[in-house]
């Protein structure tokens, strides 16, 4: 089975034990568009593999709401790397780490009395930071360059916002994120690793 092929079955899996762990009468979530970057050229590493890791260690609990995302955004992160880096060469590796995929809510101070009677108002911020790391090793371990790319993104909702209206907003927030990690990871590696890329 192909790498991401069986990566998004992971994935599937996964959120299908959580959806059986809740409420067996919860409504469906809604459908959204996949985040995939596998109709991009690909990025030609001249190592012999591609390491994934995590070190981020979702908290599963509040401020953090990641974890309640269709597509977490480490999950989002770790797409990107199977989708886009490709190991071309015979020595060496490549580490892509998710160092911090969080996204925290923030609850804004509402007016209160009339006005806030009659004022739809932002009742929710959410903060989300994505910071992944890529390094190339050599054979013998030792590290022949890092580079590290951050990205961040803020959102506010109104407080009358449905569950599924609000897991769209979350999701958007994730394809936003990954929009941007896409661009500055492409343009960071062919800067800083071209003594590594295979034209």
């Amino acid at each position: 089975m192909p790498r991401r092929l069986r990566l998004v079955s992971l994935l599937c899996l996964a959120a299908s034990g959580l959806a059986l762990a809740g409420c067996a009468t919860a409504p469906p979530r809604p459908a959204f568009p996949p985040i995939a970057f596998d109709r991009v050229a690909p990025i030609k590493l001249d190592v012999r593999e591609i390491e994934i890791e995590r070190t981020y260690q979702p908290p599963h609990a509040a401020p953090n709401v990641e974890h309640l995302f269709a597509v977490p955004p480490a999950a989002a992160a770790t797409l990107w790397a199977v989708d886009r880096l490709v190991a071309a060469g015979p020595l060496g590796r490549a580490r892509f780490i998710v160092r911090e995929a969080s996204v925290v809510e923030i609850p804004l101070e509402q007016s209160g009395g009339l006005t806030g009677a009659f004022t739809t108002e932002q009742s929710e911020r959410y903060d989300a930071r994505l910071v992944v790391e890529i390094e190339i090793v050599s054979e013998d371990g030792r590290v022949g360059g890092t580079i590290t790319v951050e990205v961040t993104h803020s959102r506010t909702v109104p407080e009358n916002l449905t569950l599924g209206e609000r897991e769209r907003v979350w999701h958007e927030m994730t394809r936003a994120m990954m929009g941007e990690l896409d661009v500055q990871l492409d343009t960071t590696i062919k800067e800083a690793f071209y003594a590594f890329l295979i034209l």
